[in-house]
């Protein structure tokens, strides 16, 4: 069965996806070994660095084994859920309760220990947050977590990092989604700015208690508006 070519989009997932059917489907059994990279790219039209992506990816999912020497295995015909594959199957809400006990210790921590290189990191996502209401909804989202991610960097706590990093995924479409349903940047682009001005004085000020406290406030305003979205029209 031939693979077909893909399509312009993000073409490593879409690699992956493909391999991983003609895998699950038993085009290639286990035990077989996958065609090289270049017969893989060339079948999917796409360059071998998306292709050594996708076998990463299939690789960290459990389906194949590269064997130094030989090539590229399958092993296994269903894939082994990994931890960030669970966080995108879980509700929104689930995802973001956790996400406010990783963040709301950060943000105090972050009034604690920041430098000021954390200081001016800080400014700039504020800054670019501003910026970024002039665009669409995407930007706007991805700008707001840059500024949260900011915050978490600045509690110089690396795990707190890696966790909220592996976060980021499962809430970026929710957020997305959110913002367009509930249509909140429809008479202030900027929504938010307030407590999100708020937060970065409060830990440019080392005042810890003060950071948590504005940042408990916004994601609980926001975890309710996931559970209830009629509360916030």
């Amino acid at each position: 069965m031939p693979l077909g070519t893909l399509r312009p989009s993000p073409l490593v997932d879409q690699a992956t996806r493909r391999l991983r059917d003609q895998i699950t489907e038993g085009h290639w059994p286990v035990g077989s070994k996958l065609p090289g990279e270049t017969t893989l790219a060339k079948s999917l039209g796409v360059g071998r660095s998306t292709v050594r992506e996708a076998v990463r990816a299939l690789a960290g999912a459990g389906l194949v084994q590269a064997r130094h020497g030989s090539g590229v295995f399958v092993i296994a015909t269903e894939p082994t859920e990994d931890w960030p594959a669970r966080l995108r199957r879980a509700a929104v809400a689930d995802v973001y309760e956790v996400r406010m006990l990783i963040e709301v210790q950060a943000a105090r921590l972050a009034a604690l220990r920041h430098t000021e290189a954390d200081r001016t990191a800080l400014e700039a996502a504020l800054d670019a947050r501003r910026a970024a209401a002039e665009g669409d909804d995407a930007a706007f989202v991805d700008a707001d977590i840059a500024l949260h991610a900011a915050v978490v960097t600045a509690a110089h706590n690396p795990v707190l990092t890696d966790l909220f990093a592996e976060f980021v995924p499962a809430l970026r479409q929710g957020l997305i989604d959110l913002v367009d349903l509930l249509a909140l940047r429809a008479r202030t682009p900027n929504h938010g700015d307030d407590s999100h001005a708020a937060l970065v004085r409060a830990v440019k000020e080392g005042d810890a208690e003060a950071a948590g406290r504005v940042l408990q406030a916004e994601l609980e305003q926001i975890l309710a508006w996931i559970r209830d979205p009629g509360a916030a029209r």
